[in-house]
């Protein structure tokens, strides 16, 4: 791979001389910081105008600003880049996971945080993330569905919120807040290039607002873009065989996907009389992903070289339709409630189509492309919320009172594909077509549970100084039964400049109906063997999963405990410093892929030939994190403009605290067949405790003179593992820490702003995989790493607004 920057060092030229050419007049209004300790919140509070400084929680806002500084359309990336808790690695050959990739909130699981629009609860993917990536298992929301062109801010609380939100709030909440102005508007255009070469991309971008008659307004936005697949693979570097790839060619694709994408977005709202309003929002979104599998030589076992002489390279073809629609009302009654009554409705459909394929047993009159089946999510939601305040004769301050019920609907179908994607014909060889084989009628399904809940919350500002909530939960399912999560925090002001914070808290994750009915067969290639399986995700009641210790899911059940400060130890200067402890019982995770010639003879008894092994999900393990946020904002007059800094530090480990022995079932195969079999191996449990990064650390400033804005932001991102089912170790391997620097400069002109920029400027990549676990040489970079692995992105943008 060659290691020259020329894109990326002349425009880092650029950017060091663009100093001297800036006006020097003072600007008339700086950017704002990434947080901003003075802005009103309305996550983690019923309170109406509670700021982030005046917070019982640690909470970040993210400004548009600040996303449109990081360079990236993808919100899931900008956020990565804003927030030192935050992890969003590029896996690639990992399915539909290349496509809607997961994001980390704490070194959890993508689906341990709760995602919100206007406050509203959002639907996860459809997709459940199997292969060999951070969030394995997880069936998280999909971030980049959500357009950056509408959003208004974006806040991220810190902390377990299952007591206010319910399920999947135990790392915390990010909750968008979208754009909803009557005027005002803009457009965009972005181009932009890796200095690798490859990796093109373009967007177009906008949003307009509108009056609705005197009391209303709606507000618009839609971006649209294309991109480039990447490519960092490299040529077959291992013996020669006539099964082997051919040396001194790349052969395998490994990098981003090519991707097409079109979001769009719509928030309304119209009082016709004082005290009541009627709003509505929603989200739309299109996008077609083409990543690839693992190549077949020409003398593959799966070829058919009638077909492919050369071999075959085959891709996963998937289309993601994503869409959401809140209606609803809110408004004060003649008693001095406030009460908002609302219905949301969410969907994700996932496509899946092979290309460049063929199914082997069909022999030379397999087709080449395939229909694989769809996954389809809905979620249904019914929400009344009422808050109040009220003076209490014994407190200096007004009492909020609120409380609500929610009602929630959620479906998950899967549907079968063609009969070509998954038949097995007349020749030998693995049925099904190559990469993914198609789901089988068997596999279909359409679920479906409900569930209601009932909160209520307390809030006060007890004196001058010290600040008390409490909150409470119930929740019933109508799958698994009931659970109640409670949570109190305070706050104590020494003085303007020092407050204290805390919150002890209970909550929970109701595990998926993905992660309980899902079920498919897939090739799948363990790191360090070249060897492909057909290995079988069961749904937990399959006859032949329990046969192998499966049992039926609970809630996962977390306790949390949040300590920190706020301080202004001088004007403009603001910092807070959050520790906490998140414990974990029963975390759902996927088990290890249970294989080997053993597992598949069982298999076979069962009416499962030619799978070569299984697996499927528990709650196995209890998990521990302790960690610290360390967030600092400072504005400085310089040089004639302003400097506004802001600093992240995030400290995160999880250990283990208990994994469950092999349940009897297991152990009763493992003994009948005299092998070794354990659900939980040692490759997960080294992705839970140190697939991600235990540190991370950012600076980044922004200054701000005449027409000018110059970004810049330096990021280190700490040492990560990956670990191999190889009980010597040998080939697990430590990646060391890396800094990457983000640099940016915009001049704006009669509302005009011209960008050129580029992430990751100095083309830093991660260390390389060892040999033994880089596929023979071809795969040189771990899947793992926080950054991903393409190099320098260059790009340049041009945007209007008024």
């Amino acid at each position: 791979m060659p290691r020259t920057t020329p894109l990326s060092g002349a425009l880092l030229l650029a950017l060091a001389a663009l100093p001297a050419a800036a006006q020097q007049s003072a600007s008339d209004a700086a950017a704002a910081p990434a947080t901003s300790l003075d802005a009103v919140i309305v996550t983690g509070t019923r309170v109406s105008d509670r700021t982030v400084a005046e917070s019982t929680a640690p909470i970040d806002i993210i400004t548009p600003e600040a996303l449109d500084a990081t360079g990236t359309t993808e919100l899931a990336t900008a956020l990565s880049r804003a927030l030192p808790s935050l992890n969003f690695p590029r896996p690639a050959i990992t399915d539909a996971t290349d496509a809607i990739r997961p994001a980390q909130l704490r070194g959890l699981a993508p689906d341990q945080v709760l995602v919100l629009v206007n406050g509203k609860r959002r639907h996860t993917t459809s997709l459940i993330n199997l292969n060999d990536s951070i969030g394995r298992g997880s069936s998280p929301v999909d971030l980049n569905a959500i357009p950056i062109a509408a959003i208004e801010r974006v806040e991220v609380l810190r902390d377990g919120a299952s007591a206010q939100y319910g399920s999947d709030a135990i790392a915390g909440v990010i909750n968008v807040v979208l754009k909803g102005s009557g005027s005002g508007g803009g457009l965009s255009g972005r181009y932009g290039q890796y200095s690798a070469g490859d990796g093109e991309q373009y967007q177009l971008a906008g949003d307009a607002g509108f009056k609705l008659g005197e009391n209303g307004a709606l507000h618009l936005a839609a971006q649209a873009g294309h991109q480039d697949n990447t490519n960092r693979a490299r040529p077959y570097l291992g013996p020669v065989t006539p099964t082997s790839n051919p040396p001194g060619r790349v052969l395998h694709r490994y990098g981003d996907p090519e991707v097409d994408d079109a979001a769009a977005s719509y928030n309304a709202h119209w009082a016709p009389r004082e005290g009541l309003e009627f709003y509505s929002f929603g989200t739309f979104s299109r996008r077609r992903a083409i990543s690839n599998g693992y190549y077949r030589a020409p003398g593959n076992p799966n070829n058919i070289p009638a077909i492919y002489p050369d071999g075959f390279l085959p891709q996963i073809d998937n289309h993601s339709d994503d869409r959401a629609f809140v209606l609803g009302l809110r408004g004060r009654t003649a008693g001095g409630w406030n009460v908002d009554l609302s219905y949301n409705r969410g969907q994700n459909r996932l496509d899946f189509d092979v290309r460049h394929s063929l199914n082997r047993t069909l022999g030379a009159a397999s087709p080449r492309s395939f229909h694989i089946g769809r996954l389809q999510t809905t979620q249904d939601v019914l929400n009344a919320d009422v808050d109040r305040s009220f003076d209490v004769a014994w407190l200096p301050y007004p009492l909020t009172l609120a409380f609500g019920a929610e009602w929630r609907g959620e479906r998950f179908a899967q549907s079968a594909g063609e009969p070509a994607s998954y038949a097995t014909g007349p020749e030998p060889g693995a049925p099904g077509a190559q990469v993914f084989p198609g789901f089988r009628p068997g596999d279909a399904s359409d679920r479906d549970r409900n569930s209601h809940a009932f909160y209520a919350d307390l809030e006060a500002d007890v004196t001058d100084k010290l600040s008390l909530g409490l909150a409470g939960r119930y929740e019933q399912y109508s799958d698994f039964g009931e659970t109640t999560s409670g949570k109190l925090s305070a706050r104590y002001a020494f003085t303007d400049r020092v407050a204290l914070r805390g919150t002890v808290s209970t909550g929970f994750r109701a595990p998926s109906l993905q992660q309980q009915f899902y079920q498919s067969t897939q090739t799948v290639i363990v790191l360090g063997d070249p060897t492909p399986y057909e290995i079988r995700t069961f749904a937990v009641d399959d006859p032949a999963a329990v046969a192998l210790g499966a049992e039926p899911l609970k809630p996962e059940k977390s306790t949390n405990l949040g300590l920190g400060l706020v301080l202004q130890p001088v004007d403009a200067l603001y910092v807070t410093v959050d520790a906490y402890q998140i414990d974990i019982d029963d975390r759902i995770i996927l088990s290890e892929n249970l294989r080997g010639p053993a597992v598949e003879d069982f298999l076979t008894e069962r009416g499962y030939p030619s799978i070569t092994g299984g697996r499927y999900f528990t709650n196995a393990v209890d998990t521990r994190t302790r960690g610290i946020d360390i967030v600092g904002s400072y504005r400085w007059e310089l040089g004639g403009g302003a400097l506004n800094l802001t600093a992240g530090y995030n400290h995160n480990k999880t250990t283990l605290e208990r994994v469950a022995p092999n349940p009897a079932a297991l152990e009763a195969v493992a003994d009948r067949y005299d092998i070794v079999l354990n659900r939980i191996g040692r490759v997960e449990r080294g992705r839970i405790t140190q697939g991600a990064p235990r540190d991370k650390f950012f600076l980044g400033g922004t200054w701000t003179t005449g027409p000018w804005r110059l970004d810049a932001t330096a990021t280190r991102y700490g040492e990560f593992h990956t670990f191999n089912d190889d009980p010597s170790g040998a080939r697990d391997q430590t990646f060391g820490a890396k800094w990457t620097l983000d640099l940016a400069a915009s001049y704006a002109l009669d509302g005009w702003s011209f960008t050129l920029g580029a992430d990751n400027v100095l083309d830093e990549y991660p260390d390389e995989a060892i040999y033994a676990n880089s596929e023979s040489g071809q795969l040189p970079y771990s899947s793992y790493a926080p950054f991903g692995f393409n190099g320098a992105f260059a790009y340049a943008k041009v945007g209007y607004r008024w």
